[in-house]
């Protein structure tokens, strides 16, 4: 395993507010192919989206406050995040 594979985390995140799915899934999904982590929508929902990221911690950090900001037609309430490993996904 190389230190840069080592140095990567999972984490699923769930975003709860009143979110457009229309708008913030692509913003999502921008966002995190600028920041170079990879993304996969868990679930979706006017109230909560799910959203499994993986890449270095910090720019994970700055994958949640980008988030938190989104698009200005969404209000993020709350981000929980935890960690994913193969056994409880």
């Amino acid at each position: 395993m190389t230190d840069q594979t080592q140095n990567l985390s999972r984490e699923r995140m769930t975003i709860l507010g009143e979110l457009d799915t229309d708008s913030f899934i692509p913003w999502i999904r921008r966002h995190a192919t600028k920041l170079g982590v990879t993304q996969a929508i868990a679930h979706s929902g006017h109230d909560r989206i799910e959203v499994d990221v993986s890449g270095a911690p910090e720019l994970i950090d700055m994958m949640e406050v980008g988030c938190l900001l989104g698009p200005i037609d969404v209000w993020v309430e709350t981000i929980d995040r935890r960690a994913l490993d193969e056994a409880n996904e």
